[in-house]
């Protein structure tokens, strides 16, 4: 069947990138993958030879001429968006020791799907998935890079992100425009204990233009307590927030409070 640009379709063929995408997943047959996006299952099939539990979402029904021929009392396909998903009722009833997350996410809702995830409030070992390889940049950035960004910060307070392999366009059909990147993301288990909701709204401050300086993009800040913790670090007044990492953003976040008349 033709894939649908409005879904963002590109099935992946390649058989060696999905070779190296199961040999990053390791799981066990007593353990539960869930595959996100599972097109014409290609992916699904060599995660099955796991025999591990398998959960697929796929929102396409008119794949369920492929898909529905990979059920079976291990694996089950749900036909609904994953973005409106509740991941914690699909798995309560199964049985499973460790849980995998796989995906080869459709560019556009990348983030979305990403931040769905950390609000599940699920445990889970490993994520592995296939994005654009611009985002995936992003996504691996370090300070002082023009990468670097709110989402690197916001990911990296959840997650140890590494490469898995770049993906030529080439590993699809149809063929896309951009390259592609395959990322592990390992759930950090040492986080700082934090209000995240409050943490990504003033990471939203930080870099909302992201040329300025942080001083002017925290106006609405005591700048003498963000100065103290900068010197700290031995950082310079007119610093961005470009330059910060994770453990000076959390450091500020920890101990500033919002000027009397603001």
């Amino acid at each position: 069947m033709k894939a649908k640009k409005s879904l963002g379709q590109n099935f992946l063929i390649d058989k060696n990138v999905i070779s190296k995408i199961v040999t990053e997943v390791l799981v066990c047959n007593d353990d539960l993958i869930i595959e996100i996006g599972p097109g014409q299952g290609a992916l699904t099939k060599k995660l099955k030879e796991y025999n591990a539990s398998l959960i697929c979402y796929e929102i396409d029904k008119d794949l369920s001429g492929i898909l529905g021929n990979l059920e079976d009392d291990k694996t089950k396909v749900i036909w609904q968006d994953f973005l409106k998903s509740n991941i914690k009722d699909d798995i309560k009833n199964i049985k499973y020791n460790k849980l995998f997350i796989v995906g080869n996410l459709p560019y556009y809702i990348t983030t979305p799907i990403i931040e769905h995830i950390m609000a599940s409030n699920i445990n889970f070992e490993k994520l592995v998935i296939m994005v654009q390889k611009e985002v995936a940049d992003r996504f691996l950035a370090r300070p002082h890079s023009k990468e670097y960004g709110y989402i690197t910060v916001v990911l990296n307070y959840f997650f140890d992100i590494s490469k898995v392999t770049d993906v030529s366009k080439y590993a699809f059909n149809p063929v896309p425009k951009v390259e592609s990147t395959v990322l592990r993301l390992i759930p950090k288990s040492n986080k700082e204990r934090i209000d995240f909701d409050k943490y990504k709204e003033f990471l939203k401050m930080c870099f909302r233009q992201k040329r300025k300086t942080l001083k002017n993009n925290l106006s609405d800040y005591n700048w003498e307590t963000i100065k103290e913790i900068l010197d700290k670090y031995d950082l310079k007044e007119n610093v961005r927030a470009e330059e910060l990492n994770e453990k000076i953003f959390i450091d500020i976040f920890q101990k500033i409070k919002p000027r009397k008349n603001s």
